[in-house]
């Protein structure tokens, strides 16, 4: 499921929570949202407990670092530890956990729609070496390319659960009191990809090769091949 969906999920669930329940929320949702899911499963009797994840799964799988919020966090952690997780109490106030997912979005999710706008702009005007020279003297820590070629792979295959995601980030922005414009301005990027995906620019989902590319601009060719075969119609 995706994140727009935790607070309807929650609410379905809720009658069908047992007492003493525990119902732990790993959704990248905004505060607001997880404290209205707590809402449904708390009334119901059940025990709500966000979950944040703070990183890409793999290789960590089931260890990927996590974050829980909420009273029951502190109690909840030993228990999904024991089961194999990397689990840590970030609050015992329900929302804190998420706010920390969501802020980080903001930067992680952000990088990724400014990387393929950037590169792919790049590669149609053929200055993208001297970019992403301009960017290694810059932030010398970084392989530009090794992170391109990633940053594509992560949005042309999950681009559609991240937009989702970050319109909750731009909630909690907003929430927060501010205008959520990069937020929203990456939302829109990897929904687009996202749709570019469905449509088949990449190949299709499922295959060995989709979203698998080494090279950032074998994908950045077919955005830009897509793109003139749209005009040209």
């Amino acid at each position: 499921m995706t994140a727009s969906q935790a607070v309807a999920v929650a609410q379905v669930c809720a009658p069908g929570v047992r007492a003493g329940t525990w119902f732990l929320d790993f959704n990248s949702a905004s505060p607001g949202a997880k404290q209205r899911a707590a809402g449904f499963i708390d009334e119901a009797g059940g025990r709500y407990v966000e979950g944040a994840v703070m990183t890409a799964v793999p290789p960590y799988r089931i260890k990927v670092p996590l974050l829980l919020g909420g009273p029951g966090a502190a109690a909840l952690q030993p228990l999904v530890n024991a089961l194999g997780f990397a689990a840590k109490v970030a609050s015992e106030k329900l929302g804190e956990a998420s706010a920390t997912k969501m802020c980080r979005s903001v930067m992680i999710k952000g990088l990724e729609a400014m990387v393929i706008e950037a590169f792919t702009t790049a590669r149609h005007y053929g200055v993208e070496d001297a970019v992403l020279a301009s960017l290694k003297e810059t932030f010398p820590g970084i392989d530009w390319e090794k992170q391109g070629a990633y940053l594509f792979q992560r949005v042309i295959e999950h681009g559609r659960r991240r937009s989702e995601e970050v319109r909750e980030v731009a909630v909690t922005v907003r929430e927060a009191g501010l205008e959520p414009w990069s937020a929203a301005g990456t939302a829109e990027r990897q929904a687009w990809v996202a749709n570019l995906a469905d449509a088949g620019v990449f190949g299709r989902r499922g295959e060995p090769g989709f979203a698998r590319s080494t090279d950032w601009r074998t994908e950045a060719d077919r955005i830009l091949a897509h793109l003139q075969e749209a005009k040209r119609k």
